[in-house]
């Protein structure tokens, strides 16, 4: 149902959260999640205040204004490098992750003859904080648009590597030659091939406004404060994700859906025809199926088709894949039923290594084939089915044990760590989903129910962990589902309920 034969994106918007959809032909095969308590800070601009400077390290804590400072390394600092300073050419990454080049420093001074407590300057976060450990900054601004991400600090053009062809890598560098403004950076990103010269001219232009923003920012505001913020998850997806390859935009809430479209049309207005606002009774992840695919991808034991399936375990080193023949016996020939399996499970593997963005050291444990050219055989549509992945990834061969090693780039928190937590009935050796992610769970079913419980009282019996959560933190968002359906819910705790399961009782 709600299968639309092209690639689609659904942005499904709720007060506690944003999720984010890109299906092809009804497959899901991407996911993002950003929830209002787990606010990502990399990419803003700060105006900061030097607090402390710690020549032994050779860095700098700087208050930004949050709970904890920033911590700065020399090598992040741009301040003894005239304006101006070139960098050579070269070809960068296009995502978030990858450093921004910088110019070679002019001078090895130690950071206490740079800056000094008390000192002013403007910084962008590259690493959130982790743990007990503050945000990691630079003075190396960078600023990512439509189709470039603008680098105001150096004078560079680069092209991103996963842009192929020679011709079409020339073809953006001498457009961008032209369209540049002196003395700043720019790096070209993948969604521009193939784009025409003004798109480019237009995201220069959008770029260089957003930048002169917060210029008059820090000019007129007092330290510490914030200069910039990124856009929200919604928008990122769209001025990403949202090209020509894309044959419609879903969005559940009337007020996104106005603001994206508003957004849409001042860049790219022939799009606004492929966004729609989606109102159906039922929600707009159960209408495409993507729920169910997150239960999938949330689950350790995944069925095939023919009957077989895959257990994935994660450890603390890798991420372990074991491919199992289950109810799949072949009427034959032994080996020839173990192949199709290992075959079908290849396809699998591909899917929900990127789905769940499993990332680092992956080892598959194929079932053992006996024939040299059927080991070969599993290997190649591994790599077939792998080879979509915008991800680097190296796959190494069959061993003789059946196992192929991959090496998978780390591009986002994988799904499992991000929707979970460490299980505390079994002492981390497996995984519950995080109170939260059961709260909001509960959240969608009330929804689900919807005009059914109008007028009426509605009794959620949950985990006391999951109760609390409800009966504090989260009322609000109870209490929003109460006004929206006129009804009364009453959330009572029961421990003898697992931390995942949930009564839903209407009266």
């Amino acid at each position: 149902k709600g299968v639309c034969m092209g690639v689609e994106i659904a942005i499904s918007i709720a007060r506690e959260e944003t999720r984010v959809a890109v299906l092809d032909n009804g497959v899901v095969t991407d996911l993002y999640g950003d929830r209002a308590k787990d606010q990502d800070y990399v990419g803003n601009i700060y105006k900061g205040r030097v607090a402390k400077v710690l020549p032994g390290m050779q860095a700098a804590f700087i208050d930004i204004g949050l709970e904890k400072a920033a911590f700065m390394h020399v090598s992040d600092l741009s301040i003894d490098v005239e304006p101006g300073d070139t960098l050579v050419e070269g070809d960068d990454e296009d995502n978030k992750d990858s450093e921004v080049p910088k110019p070679k420093r002019q001078s090895s001074k130690p950071i206490e003859e740079l800056l000094s407590e008390g000192q002013e300057l403007m910084v962008q976060i590259s690493k959130g904080p982790i743990g007990t450990k503050g945000s990691r900054v630079t003075t190396y601004v960078s600023l990512p648009g439509r189709y470039l991400v603008f680098m105001p600090t150096v004078e560079h053009i680069g092209v991103s590597r996963r842009i192929p062809r020679d011709e079409e890598r020339a073809r953006l560098k001498e457009i961008m030659k032209r369209a540049r403004r002196p003395g700043f950076g720019y790096i070209v990103r993948t969604v521009s091939e193939g784009v025409k010269e003004e798109e480019l001219r237009s995201d220069v232009e959008f770029l260089h406004v957003l930048w002169q923003d917060v210029l008059t920012k820090r000019d007129q505001q007092p330290a510490p404060s914030l200069l910039h913020s990124d856009l929200s998850l919604s928008f990122r997806v769209v001025r990403d994700l949202f090209g020509r390859r894309v044959d419609r935009l879903l969005i559940d809430s009337r007020e996104e859906y106005n603001a994206i479209k508003g957004f849409v049309q001042r860049f790219s207005p022939e799009q606004t025809s492929r966004i729609h606002f989606y109102d159906k009774e039922e929600s707009l992840f159960d209408y495409l199926g993507v729920e169910q695919e997150i239960a999938r991808a949330m689950s350790r034991k995944v069925w095939l088709k023919s009957g077989g399936y895959l257990v994935i375990d994660h450890t603390e080193a890798m991420t372990v894949i074991d491919v199992n023949t289950g109810r799949f016996v072949g009427k034959r020939d032994q080996e020839e039923t173990i192949l199709r399996n290992n075959l079908e499970a290849a396809r699998e593997i591909a899917y929900q290594v990127k789905l769940r963005g499993i990332g680092g050291i992956i080892i598959v444990d194929f079932i053992d084939m006996e024939r040299e050219k059927n080991r070969d055989k599993v290997y190649h549509a591994l790599v077939d089915a792998m080879s979509s992945d915008k991800a680097r990834t190296r796959i190494s061969r069959v061993s003789d044990l059946g196992l192929i090693e991959i090496s998978r780039e780390r591009v986002r928190e994988d799904l499992l760590r991000s929707l979970s937590e460490p299980c505390h009935y079994c002492d981390g050796r497996g995984y519950t989903k995080s109170p939260m992610s059961v709260a909001y769970e509960i959240f969608r079913e009330v929804r689900r129910l919807g005009h059914e419980i109008e007028q009426q009282r509605v009794v959620v019996g949950a985990h006391p962990a999951v109760a609390l959560l409800l009966q504090e933190q989260e009322q609000p968002g109870v209490e929003e589902l109460e006004r929206r359906y006129s009804a009364k819910i009453l959330v009572t705790p029961d421990d003898r309920l697992h931390l995942e399961q949930f009564d839903l009782v209407v009266m």
